[in-house]
C-alpha cells in the first residue's frame, strides 16, 4: 500500500513542496548550499543557476528581479503549475480513479 501511494501521489507532493518552499523563502536569502553538479565541479557558469531565485523573486512580486535572475523563471512556474494542476486532477477529479489497494 505504502508503495502504491508513494507511486501515485510522489511527484504530486514533491512539485507542492518544492513551490511552497519557494514561496516562503525571502528574497534577499543568498544561498549556501548547492546542488548544481556543475558548480561542484568548480564550473562558473551554468544554464539553470538562478532559476530558483527567480521563481522566488516571481513568488514575491518582483517581476522585474526575476526576469533579471533568470529569464526561464516565468515560463518555469507556468510549466510547473500545470503539472500540479494535471496530476490534481488525474488524481482527484477524474472519474477513474486510481486504487490503492489490491
Amino acid at each position: 500500500m505504502i508503495k502504491r501511494l508513494f507511486r501515485n501521489y510522489f511527484e504530486l507532493v514533491f512539485w507542492i513542496t518544492a513551490m511552497l518552499c519557494l514561496a516562503f523563502t525571502p528574497p534577499q536569502a543568498t544561498s549556501h548550499f548547492t546542488l548544481c553538479p556543475l558548480k561542484l565541479m568548480g564550473i562558473t557558469w551554468c544554464p539553470g543557476c538562478g532559476l530558483g531565485h527567480s521563481i522566488i523573486y516571481l513568488f514575491h512580486g518582483q517581476i522585474r528581479n526575476s526576469f533579471h535572475a533568470h529569464w526561464l523563471g516565468i515560463p518555469a512556474v507556468l510549466v510547473i503549475f500545470h503539472r500540479i494542476y494535471v496530476l490534481s486532477s488525474l488524481r482527484f477529479f477524474s472519474a477513474k480513479k486510481p486504487k490503492l489497494a489490491q
